[in-house]
């Protein structure tokens, strides 16, 4: 398992920051930077299950572990989905955790993923350019 962690200094408010990862206007906008059309279903509440999905039904699902609104979400990703049907996986901890910290400048937003290596490339080349498609709908959207 490898960890990877990304942080981006935004000049919003967390409540905003947050606004911007979870409304689904907004995430289908920054998770662009995955796959164009990303989309989720699901509700945003501890031991619920959240699914990750694509244009034509392709993604993951989680389970979300902890989540304290405008502040912090914790997904445990359990497996695949293939045309809408689900696959479990053996990832272990295979989480995905999100942190807003409020400061002088507006909001830190640290994300830390602890994902299997053979997923390490793709978040490397695509995570900083989600995160700042989030700094730019925070900073820029009313």
């Amino acid at each position: 398992m490898e960890q990877l962690s990304y942080e981006i200094e935004i000049n919003a408010e967390p409540e905003k920051v947050w606004s911007v990862l979870w409304s689904d206007i907004t995430y289908r906008q920054w998770t662009t930077a995955f796959t164009e059309g990303s989309f989720y279903e699901g509700a945003l509440e501890e031991n619920s299950i959240v699914k990750f999905l694509d244009p034509k039904n392709n993604g993951m699902y989680s389970k979300v572990i902890k989540v304290i609104p405008n502040e912090e979400i914790t997904f445990l990703h359990l497996g695949e989905i293939y045309e809408g049907i689900e696959v479990a996986q053996e990832w272990g901890d295979a989480t995905e955790a999100y942190f807003l910290e409020e400061n002088e400048e507006g909001t830190l937003l640290r994300t830390v993923i602890n994902t299997p290596a053979e997923f390490k490339t793709f978040f490397e080349e695509k995570f900083p350019k989600a995160m700042n498609i989030v700094k730019h709908l925070s900073e820029n959207q009313l």
